[in-house]
């Protein structure tokens, strides 16, 4: 074994980074070669003494999951985020086990266990509302012809892999470096197959493997080296990157709904609007939502990446101040530009304003749905904050003032405010509807001029609802 430390320099690093850049961009041949028996490298293995990864920083349920796979004789490490966030002086979310037990193997050890998965079997160990992931070695999938035991499609993209192997080859078959250090609960050191360690040291977001086949076998890994450099401030490395700006239409080979959650982890973590950037540097963010990426090459381009900067920034704040944040206000703001500019050749076209702006809102929704699919209950608070704009321009009457009470009325005004702010809706009107929600019943009868007395209502209840003269029903 190598040990990280003083004796690892000069000539013998040197050639054992070789080693390591010559096995990452050819794994096939490295599992080839050691399924024959070869020994072709040993593992960089890093005492305790020498990284920042603690026991008293770890989930005492994740500890209960390794000792007792210890107990039991099978091999068990904590791996991936978990042990990056902790050497970064974090504290991880969740934290993921790598173990040589089988799936059933684990869920007879755990009652508490749940075995899910068809793409990739994974064991869940369920402590309340904590889940322990427990996943088992993978290999790298190569036969003795060969020939690749997953199951992939045409282009390359895994759908299936549940070939088991040791921790070598699951070290391998991982994304990228920094997310394939082992933390061994034997003697707490963390064992380095794949050059994580330099890389993390160097600050850089590195495929393991030829970039393009580990992209093709997976292209939410481009979504995933964008966010983790953002995340971590890291760089990415050349090779990693180059692909980048040519491969970003393998994501629309993706289900829609697991890109929703990719969306998710990309916009909500407090680094949105830094995220934005780069996804927009590498062409990706036009595959996620097309229709927002057209609209900001239109004639109102600025004032909507003025508008969706303002929103994305705004969601950081609220993040990192700790404040609730949902996907339906982003959502909103991505898909705003692209509301107006059909809502508008739909008023062209006769129909009225609010029947264009209805219009639109669904449709834009319908076809965004193809490639992000937004869930009911999402999109239907993305229609509610858009169609509370044009009710907002509306500043007399009692049937203005009852906005204040409307469940929506904090986003929608919110939602104004950026809009605002970017050039996308008179200051004054956001700066009205900022004063009257200090203002006492009597001040809101005069700001609204109302002439008649009586409290501030909220919408009357379906039953009991008038119908206005024409019949529309609308409030």
């Amino acid at each position: 074994m190598r040990v990280f430390g003083p004796r690892a320099v000069g000539a013998d690093r040197g050639k054992a980074v070789l080693e390591r850049d010559r096995r990452i961009r050819w794994p096939r041949w490295f599992v080839q070669f050691s399924r024959e028996g070869t020994a072709i490298t040993t593992p960089l293995i890093v005492p305790r003494q020498e990284h920042k990864v603690s026991r008293q920083h770890i989930s005492d349920n994740a500890l209960k999951v390794l000792y007792r796979l210890k107990k039991s004789g099978f091999e068990a490490y904590i791996v991936g985020g978990g042990v990056r966030d902790l050497l970064l002086g974090g504290q991880p979310k969740d934290f993921d086990v790598a173990t040589d037990a089988r799936p059933e193997q684990v869920r007879d050890l755990f009652r508490n266990c749940r075995l899910i998965g068809r793409r990739f079997r994974l064991a869940h160990v369920l402590f309340g509302p904590e889940i322990i992931e427990v996943a088992t070695f993978r290999a790298m999938s190569v036969n003795e012809a060969g020939e690749d035991d997953r199951n992939v499609d045409d282009s390359g993209m895994i759908l299936r892999d549940n070939v088991y192997g040791n921790m070598e080859e699951d070290a391998f078959r991982r994304d990228f470096t920094i997310n394939a250090l082992y933390y061994n609960i034997r003697d707490f050191s963390i064992v380095d197959h794949v050059g994580g360690m330099e890389d993390f040291q160097r600050r850089l977001i590195r495929l393991i493997g030829d970039p393009e086949e580990r992209y093709r076998e997976d292209p939410v890994r481009m979504l995933r080296a964008v966010r983790f450099a953002v995340k971590l401030g890291f760089d990415i490395a050349p090779t990693t990157e180059a692909p980048l700006h040519y491969m970003a239409d393998r994501l629309e080979d993706i289900p829609a709904a697991r890109l929703f959650d990719e969306c998710l982890k990309l916009f909500l973590s407090g680094k949105a609007l830094a995220t934005f950037e780069r996804l927009r540097q590498y062409q990706l963010f036009g595959v996620l939502f097309p229709q927002t990426e057209a609209s900001l090459a239109g004639a109102r381009g600025e004032i909507m990446l003025s508008f969706v900067r303002a929103a994305l920034a705004n969601t950081d704040r609220r993040v990192i101040e700790g404040k609730p944040v949902t996907p339906a206000f982003l959502i909103a703001a991505f898909l705003w530009g692209p509301i107006q500019a059909l809502a508008e050749r739909l008023e062209e076209d006769g129909n009225s304003p609010a029947e264009a702006l209805q219009t639109a809102t669904r449709l834009v929704l319908e076809r965004q749905q193809s490639r992000v699919a937004v869930p009911r209950r999402f999109g239907l608070v993305v229609r509610e904050i858009v169609l509370m704009q044009p009710r907002l321009t509306r500043t007399r009457g009692k049937r203005a003032m009852r906005q204040i009470s409307h469940p929506r009325f904090r986003a929608g005004y919110d939602f104004l405010l950026l809009r605002a702010q970017a050039g996308d809706a008179p200051e004054d009107l956001a700066h009205f509807w900022t004063e009257v929600q200090e203002m006492d019943e009597a001040g809101l009868q005069t700001a609204f001029q109302v002439r008649s007395g009586g409290r501030v209502r909220g919408p009357r209840s379906r039953g009991k609802r008038k119908r206005s003269a024409s019949g529309s029903g609308e409030s």
